[in-house]
């Protein structure tokens, strides 16, 4: 149903993926409301930056079409707690940061209990210009607080020092899950996460609270590699 979901307006993409069964819960659908892709997009034509479909953001990295975004928060939301602290790898644009922070940001918590969403992504220039695309989209108080922090850093490594984290979204496909990663979930914990060369499949990576790992197969999909910046930027 994935190809019926683009809109005019960002309101219209999102409303037409809760329409078509493809977001479930009103609280995925009102964090994806308060995104606008056209921030996170390269096109800033609404004729583009609302299409269901996956773009180039350069440097040999996508944005994923946001019925995937929304299979990953979906997937994520039991996880996705006012407080949590999440881990997005593979950050690229900025979107699923936003997207996670959204679902965890409760301004009645005490600043230092706000959690934090940790952005990683190997190449710096995309970096630089996901802060751009969050300031754009009206987060430039979160970023400043560290709420939201973006890290030029490999993703297939994690980032420890912001750890465990209660979520972990991997934007790319890795031939293996990392182990480092899954030492990083909390516990409990969840990892949402393509795996595989020519075949992948999303892995759902559970880590309960006496610390007992199990994962589970969701879907087939088709990401760029989870590799290093000289690899991914010829």
């Amino acid at each position: 149903m994935a190809w019926r979901c683009s809109g005019r307006t960002n309101e219209e993409l999102i409303q037409n993926l809760f329409n078509n069964g493809l977001i479930t819960s009103t609280r995925v659908m009102t964090a994806m409301k308060h995104v606008d892709r056209k921030n996170y997009v390269r096109s800033r034509s609404t004729g583009t930056a609302y299409e269901d479909s996956p773009q180039s953001i350069d440097y040999g990295a996508t944005i994923s079409a946001p019925h995937m975004h929304a299979h990953a928060a979906e997937n994520l939301l039991p996880l996705l707690k006012p407080g949590a602290r999440v881990l997005d790898i593979g950050s690229g644009s900025g979107y699923t940061a936003a997207i996670f922070y959204h679902l965890i940001a409760d301004p009645r918590l005490p600043v230092h209990d706000r959690g934090v969403v940790v952005g990683i992504d190997h190449i710096s220039e995309l970096v630089e210009w996901s802060k751009e695309n969050l300031v754009k989209d009206g987060l430039e108080g979160p970023l400043q607080r560290g709420e939201i922090q973006m890290i030029a850093a490999d993703g297939r490594l994690g980032h420890a020092a912001g750890g465990p984290y209660a979520a972990i979204h991997v934007g790319a496909a890795a031939p293996i899950i990392p182990e480092v990663l899954i030492e990083q979930l909390a516990s409990p914990g969840r990892m949402f996460i393509p795996v595989g060369t020519d075949a992948q499949e999303i892995i759902q990576v559970d880590k309960d609270e006496k610390g007992v790992v199990s994962r589970k197969t969701l879907f087939g999909v088709q990401y760029v590699p989870l590799t290093d910046k000289s690899a991914q930027w010829r």
